[in-house]
């Protein structure tokens, strides 16, 4: 992509403030706008609209009546963004998904947090070998395995205390339907916690200082899916009853911990599940990142309602017949359970469809529908990615617009040539 000079690239960002007018509730109006003000740039072209940034930012907040919010990296991948999260009161600290990651943003973040074990050994050893790191880096911890690791490369003794988080499972173990959930960590129960904290806190060289139980069947599917009324109605009976089970448990736990150990945080929940995890007694913070920028995937939950705040132009570039409209690219799909949920959302010129044998391709993207026939070479169609963070790692910037006009240039990971997993 070619910016003019007249752009600030790699500028600044100012979440503060109240949004502006929700322009992307008129379709029809807010995508040919935001066509005029990148039609200087080269496709594909990827935007961020500031005022729907600024939105989701205070609609999450506003979710979370007053528990902070704990960054999720992985769902941004945009250090101005992350930063200007983080100036905003309510929001604290990151939750990184590699430890390369959390050592790179732990440069100017003193509270990061790494979301998954690591058997990352290089940046293992980076962290043992620095007092500032070890200081503002929590490593996530499930197995006392990762503790051996860890012990393998600097006993303690010669290295700075490690800072630990211990990970329990907060899926549900539904009497009738069985496992509901994400395959975590193995702690379940509270006596597997104690068991396992007792371990860490013996263990001379680290120290516990958190909780992390993630609620991804509430917090990472939505209950008003189209075209899944079934579905919705199992997921609607489910949800309610999993967190009344995890609030019980979690509580537990909480306690059992803090009777071993001064914590600092207990962390849950995500996007999908702000309220019902602020709900939680126990819990201090609520990790929160993909509502910024609000893939597709957000649009089917009945809490909440997110601004599309990113988007990508792919421009066509040939007419295999006159109904269909090729564009380059746009086979950008995202991760979990293969399916249409997965492919790009195609949100303007509306009437496109993709092709049932060919889908959204590496190379190229056929178009059908009653708009296909309307299109040229050089028009612009507009998508959005399924999940929020995914799509940074096709582009090197976001383009941000505001007013009918790019206002700066923002790098992502990828653009700052950094590819952590």
């Amino acid at each position: 992509m070619t910016f003019p000079n007249t752009t600030p690239r790699h500028g600044t960002l100012d979440l503060s403030g109240p949004a502006g007018p929700q322009t992307w509730q008129d379709p029809a109006a807010y995508w040919p706008a935001l066509s005029r003000a990148v039609a200087h740039l080269g496709a594909p072209v990827a935007t961020l609209d500031l005022q729907g940034l600024r939105f989701n930012a205070q609609d999450l907040l506003r979710r979370a009546g007053g528990t902070p919010l704990r960054v999720a990296s992985k769902s941004i991948r945009v250090r101005g963004v992350i930063d200007a999260l983080l100036k905003l009161p309510g929001f604290r600290g990151i939750f990184a998904f590699t430890l390369a990651e959390a050592l790179w943003l732990a440069e100017s973040c003193d509270d990061v947090v790494v979301g998954y074990p690591s058997a990352d050994r290089a940046a293992l050893s980076r962290l043992l070998a620095s007092d500032q790191l070890a200081a503002r880096v929590t490593l996530m911890i499930d197995d006392e395995s990762q503790l051996d690791l860890v012990d393998s490369l600097a006993p303690a003794g010669s290295r700075p205390a490690v800072r630990v988080c211990l990970d329990a499972d907060a899926s549900w173990r539904s009497p009738v339907l069985g496992f509901i959930g994400t395959r975590r960590s193995p702690v379940h129960t509270a006596a597997d916690a104690v068991r396992l904290a007792r371990r860490i806190v013996s263990r001379p060289g680290f120290t516990l200082v958190g909780l992390m139980m993630y609620e991804g069947q509430v917090a990472g599917v939505g209950d008003a899916v189209p075209g899944a009324a079934v579905m919705n109605t199992l997921m609607r009976w489910i949800q309610p009853r999993s967190m009344t089970e995890l609030g019980e448990r979690r509580g537990a736990i909480a306690r059992g911990l803090r009777e071993l150990a001064d914590l600092e945080f207990v962390n849950g929940g995500g996007t999908g599940s702000i309220e019902a995890t602020a709900a939680d007694p126990s819990v201090t913070e609520i990790t929160a990142g993909s509502g910024v920028f609000a893939g597709h995937l957000f649009d089917s939950y009945r809490a909440f309602t997110p601004a599309p705040a990113a988007a990508v132009a792919f421009e066509v570039v040939r007419r295999p017949a006159p109904d269909i409209a090729t564009v380059l690219g746009g086979g950008w799909i995202a991760s979990g359970p293969p399916g249409a949920s997965r492919v790009p959302q195609v949100a303007w010129p509306p009437g496109l469809r993709l092709l049932p044998r060919e889908g959204a391709g590496e190379v190229q993207t056929p178009l059908a529908g009653r708009a296909a026939s309307n299109l040229t070479l050089g028009d612009r169609v507009w998508m959005r990615h399924a999940k929020s963070g995914e799509l940074a790692e096709r582009v090197n910037e976001y383009a941000v617009v505001d007013g009918g006009s790019v206002v700066t240039i923002l790098p992502t990971y990828r653009g700052e040539g950094k590819a952590f997993l």
